[in-house]
């Protein structure tokens, strides 16, 4: 079984006042672009930039690469770069841990940049979850040997913990992307009869549906009930068990969100991300991941319209890159809709961890524990047999 307490290990490492965070937090935003690049010169080709689409803009200005998470971890674990500084989110930081080289070492700028959604499904309710479906039976010969088994087998989304990766390797499992989330699905029904789909149940349900499997062979499985909240009876009878989670960002985004759209904008086209909820999702023109939706819009013609149902920072990257075009994207939400956690990551804690790197110092090293990484790399490599 997986040490809760072991799951990764954030190696802070002592540093001097002058490289204190609380004297970069104090400096006016703009003091900290000069710094950022000086620092990125003097470290040359040992240091390589990941920023995920939707980091903000002052900070993914700055990075060689950009892209999901795994595309990022991928790309790094392929660079010469010693040090990768991954401006995303903890979840991502972990995964390209488990990618990299022996020799790499990864830095999350801000320890505090988690993903509310990853947090939802914590090792130790898992694990209670899999031992009450073990007790009703459903799961098969062999499951837990890495050889999947006859009755479920578990599947993640990329956005969790390296814990709860490993725990789907181990059990015969797998990770999918909101990419290949239907491939993962596919792929785990030909060797199990039923799916346990974490942690977000959004992108589950969205998938699950997609396939053709109806509502009511489907049920959620809410960690802080006893069985989940869900009757044996409804449990045997499910295909899809889903997590209770969700991204905070992504369930915002409300029916009447698409309803206005129709209204107040006729001929505006609708593309809406998996994780939003089933209800958006079935009144959207498209629905893919954020890959599709970049790719969708630069290969719609001039004079469309889209309404994006998805983060903030990237839509409005989105309008500015395609407004030339005449290109028109707006954001789903009026309100916006921005990941918190997310932002956390500024240019002054970017500008601090390139600093210390210059005077040799490693700090917010994100490292995954060996046992955690074998099963969560198991899990990740599986994915590379799902079609996207």
């Amino acid at each position: 079984m997986i040490d809760l307490l072991e799951e990764t290990v954030a190696d802070a490492t002592a540093v001097s006042d002058t490289c204190s965070l609380d004297n970069y937090l104090a400096q006016p935003d703009h003091t900290m672009d000069a710094r950022i690049a000086a620092a990125r010169e003097r470290l040359g080709k040992d240091v390589v930039l990941l920023g995920h689409h939707y980091q903000r803009d002052e900070v993914i200005r700055f990075a060689d690469f950009t892209g999901d998470s795994y595309k990022l971890s991928k790309v790094a674990a392929e660079t010469s770069a010693k040090y990768m500084l991954f401006c995303g989110v903890h979840f991502m930081a972990e995964t390209a841990d488990v990618l990299g080289q022996p020799w790499q070492q990864v830095i999350l700028p801000d320890l505090n940049a988690g993903c509310s959604m990853a947090d939802m499904a914590e090792i130790g309710q898992v694990e209670d979850c899999w031992d009450s479906l073990v007790r009703a039976g459903l799961v098969g010969e062999g499951a837990g040997d890495g050889a999947g088994g006859s009755g479920l087998i578990p599947l993640t989304y990329m956005n969790s913990a390296a814990a709860i990766k490993a725990f789907c390797g181990e059990r015969g499992g797998l990770v999918c992307t909101s990419s290949n989330a239907r491939g993962a699905f596919e792929w785990a029904f030909k060797r199990a009869e039923k799916i346990l789909f974490l942690p977000d149940q959004h992108l589950g349900r969205n998938t699950a549906f997609g396939m053709g499997i109806p509502l009511h062979e489907m049920v959620v499985w809410d960690p802080y009930q006893i069985n989940g909240g869900v009757a044996p009876d409804r449990l045997k009878a499910a295909k899809v068990i889903l997590w209770k989670g969700h991204c905070s960002v992504h369930q915002r985004f409300l029916p009447e969100h698409v309803d206005r759209v129709r209204r107040d904008e006729p001929g505006m086209q609708v593309i809406v991300h998996p994780e939003c909820r089933f209800e958006v999702c079935q009144k959207a023109d498209i629905v893919g991941s954020t890959e599709k939706i970049i790719e969708t819009i630069e290969k719609a013609p001039a004079g469309s319209s889209f309404a994006v149902g998805t983060e903030i920072h990237l839509v409005n990257r989105l309008a500015k890159r395609f407004a030339s075009l005449d290109k028109r994207v707006i954001t789903l939400d009026d309100s916006g809709c921005l990941c918190t956690t997310m932002y956390r990551i500024s240019p002054h804690h970017l500008a601090w961890a390139l600093e210390n790197l210059v005077e040799g110092n490693v700090v917010n090293r994100i490292k995954v524990v060996d046992d955690v990484k074998q099963w969560a790399r198991v899990a990740l490599d599986r994915m590379l047999e799902v079609k996207a």
